[in-house]
């Protein structure tokens, strides 16, 4: 199975009864013997430019398994969705995600580490220790 980002924008009369048409997008996808992995709301946004006659739209954006075959069937399903006025299914570069993550990972350590050496004590001098010989 080949993972998958699907961008879906609903119809935003919607909002309220979003409940509705993510489960039919949940449906769509078990049906094609696809699992969803995460999904994020990113609410009702204004679009750039009018689609089907609607100015904006409910962003939500899933990752999900799919079969390389049965993302075409999820297309033309999709395509005769009421509620979606518009999708974009790509493949997520996993190697350029993992590099990005790793390199967020270093500098947060690298912040981190300096942090602990700004908070400790720029250092008192020892006590000297009186070694005078009687």
């Amino acid at each position: 199975m080949n993972q998958y980002e699907i961008a879906v924008l609903y119809d935003s009369g919607l909002e309220i009864d979003l409940e509705k048409a993510t489960s039919r997008f949940e449906k769509i996808i078990a049906d094609n013997k696809g699992k969803i992995l995460n999904s994020d709301n990113w609410s009702i946004r204004k679009l750039a430019y009018q689609i089907r006659n609607h100015d904006s739209a409910v962003y939500v954006i899933y990752t999900v398994e799919l079969l390389p075959g049965s993302v075409h069937k999820v297309e033309n399903t999709l395509h005769i969705t009421d509620e979606v006025i518009r999708f974009l299914i790509t493949k997520p570069d996993l190697k350029a995600i993992a590099k990005a993550e790793a390199a967020k990972a270093a500098k947060a350590k690298r912040l981190a580490e300096q942090s602990e050496s700004e908070d400790e004590p720029a250092g008192e001098p020892d006590a000297q220790v009186d070694t005078e010989e009687e």
